[in-house]
């Protein structure tokens, strides 16, 4: 039996195959990639409906991980997983101390300045270089023009404030901008 698919969130991907024996890289979102394995079952979805998958071995290769999983014997096969999230059941992750929280807990939040301006809601996070970045929606284009801004995740220069009980971001951020 399969646990609540509500609880499930994304930690990677499969990329590309590598090989001819099912092979694939694997693009993790966890923050040691390494660290995708800790957490079982995998779950993926496919023509709408979740499947358990298994990874049956894996090693560092170059710059990546590949993973070989169970069932997954040739190229073909493999290559059907190409691109495809894996998911996880977020009860299996660690709990974080005060101050702390997952990207997946900031998904849905309003975003409001320190001024009170409404910039919209975080639909996403995005992993640059040099640091995070909040995708913020509006439902409509605001006074400014914008229906999307992209938000350096910056603490106490840009983010001033995390509620995430009543799920509102407050930012100092010229909406203007």
């Amino acid at each position: 039996m399969m646990n609540n698919t509500e609880n499930r969130i994304v930690v990677g991907k499969f990329g590309a195959c590598y090989g001819i024996r099912g092979w694939l890289k694997i693009h993790s979102f966890t923050e040691y990639s390494e660290s995708i394995f800790d957490y079982q079952p995998w779950y993926i979805q496919r023509a709408g409906k979740w499947q358990v998958v298994e990874p049956e071995a894996f090693k560092p290769h170059s710059n990546d991980t590949i993973v070989k999983i169970k069932g997954i014997d040739d190229r073909d096969l493999a290559n059907a997983l190409t691109n495809i999230e894996i998911y996880v059941d977020a009860d299996q992750l660690p709990a974080l101390s005060d101050g702390d929280f997952y990207w997946k807990d900031l998904i849905g939040c309003k975003v409001v300045t320190v001024e009170g301006y409404n910039l919209g809601i975080v639909t996403e996070l995005m992993e640059t270089g040099s640091n995070d970045v909040l995708v913020v929606k509006a439902n409509l284009k605001d006074a400014f023009g914008a229906k999307e801004r992209l938000l350096p995740f910056v603490e106490q220069q840009v983010i001033k404030n995390i509620d995430l009980a009543a799920k509102i971001i407050e930012v100092d951020w010229d909406p203007a901008f």
